[in-house]
């Protein structure tokens, strides 16, 4: 008998830059099509999402400029870095993400990836609105507050 209590290492890449450069408006985790050593880069840490925004093409959804490091035992079976990746949605959160890009100034950003309780790997994605310089300031002055507020209470 194998012992199942063994939990798997809970991994969980971040894109820090989405929330000081959007306003975050709807929130949603999508599955991502992935090859073999593709998902075992991501379980080893190396991918980063920085970088990467959502597009549709056709009816589908897909992540663009999400990099996941080559997997080092790949050998001739490794994935490009860069490829276009499916993201795995309902039909119903698709039409409503389509809908509401036609907004102007809408986006769908990528906000973290993880690896969920079954195995897969998931992505974090949010429609958002780009800031405006202003309102980046006026988020750094209420980081900088919460920060002061918290260093007073110690």
């Amino acid at each position: 008998m194998a012992d199942k209590s063994k939990k798997p290492v809970q991994l969980n890449i971040k894109n820090r830059r989405a929330s000081f450069e959007y306003i975050l408006l709807l929130e949603l985790s999508a599955g991502i099509q992935l090859t073999g050593t593709e998902i075992k880069s991501i379980r080893a840490g190396k991918a980063n999402i920085t970088d990467a925004y959502c597009v549709f093409v056709k009816e589908e959804l897909f992540v663009r400029n999400l990099h996941i490091d080559e997997y080092e035992q790949g050998n001739r079976f490794n994935h490009e870095p860069k490829r276009d990746r499916r993201l795995l949605l309902h039909r119903q959160e698709l039409n409503k993400l389509r809908s509401k890009l036609k907004d102007q100034g809408l986006t769908i950003v990528p906000l973290q990836m993880y690896i969920s309780e079954s195995g897969y790997a998931k992505l974090d994605i949010a429609l958002a609105k780009g800031k405006k310089l202003y309102d980046k300031r006026e988020s750094l002055k209420e980081r900088d507050v919460k920060r002061n507020m918290a260093r007073r209470e110690e």
